[in-house]
């Protein structure tokens, strides 16, 4: 077992996350290149709990801005996201990772009821736990469940997946020019509004000092230098 710095961790993924090349829905091949590298990070001995976003299916505000009442549209972002975590658990341990699906909605079907204790229980049985239906309430971003979660289970940190290597002081992509931060405070965050998560996912971080790492989980081997310590991305704490 490698030496690791945090004992328990949420490592948000987006729903775009699973879809790698493909336009919608979960590019298999994809899928099992990230569960694979999730296993070789659970393997160190860190403990890990997962929230899996919904775009790659239906965005709930996406889905309002068009006409759709909110709450509604919400509420079937929530059950997209059960769908992305039955899929990430079956890959998970199609590669020797226990796995545990807890859904903030009554789901006994095909996840249990999000109970903290029970979570915290299958977390130190070296279970990977993923954290489906957001926080079960319309209005709040499956960034905001990540960062709830974080504070009810005790989570060291909050790990959240993107396509670019961290924080930049604007757009890399349209700005060749974009410079990275390698830390950042929360105040920092906040008064440049970096759009790093959504404010309240932010807010809830800062008032329970639990950092956010910011990193790029397209290149290999991230997800286990971030749970190593190693300098990835961008560190944002107070």
């Amino acid at each position: 077992m490698s030496e690791m710095k945090y004992k328990r961790i949420v490592l948000k993924l987006s729903g775009e996350a699973l879809m790698g090349k493909a336009d919608y829905g979960i590019d298999e091949d994809h899928l099992v290149k990230i569960a694979t590298e999730i296993a070789e990070a659970h393997r160190t001995g860190t403990q890990i709990g997962i929230v899996l976003g919904a775009g790659n299916i239906f965005r709930g505000l996406k889905g309002a801005s068009k006409g759709m009442d909110r709450a509604s549209a919400d509420y079937m972002g929530m059950l997209a996201t059960v769908m992305n975590a039955l899929a990430m658990q079956h890959a998970l341990e199609n590669v020797g990772c226990p796995t545990r699906v807890m859904s903030a909605l009554p789901m006994q079907a095909v996840a249990e009821p999000y109970i903290r204790q029970r979570a915290i229980h299958h977390l130190d049985q070296n279970f990977v736990v993923i954290f489906s239906a957001g926080t079960g309430l319309p209005f709040f971003t499956t960034d905001t469940a990540a960062t709830l979660r974080a504070a009810e289970i005790g989570a060291d940190i909050v790990m959240k997946a993107t396509k670019v290597d961290g924080v930049y002081d604007k757009d890399p992509v349209e700005h060749a020019d974009a410079v990275m931060y390698n830390e950042l405070s929360f105040s920092e965050v906040l008064a440049k509004d970096l759009r790093v998560m959504d404010l309240t996912a932010v807010s809830l971080c800062r008032e329970n000092s639990i950092p956010i790492l910011v990193y790029n989980m397209l290149r290999p081997g991230n997800i286990l230098k971030a749970v190593r310590g190693e300098m990835v991305g961008t560190l944002i704490k107070e």
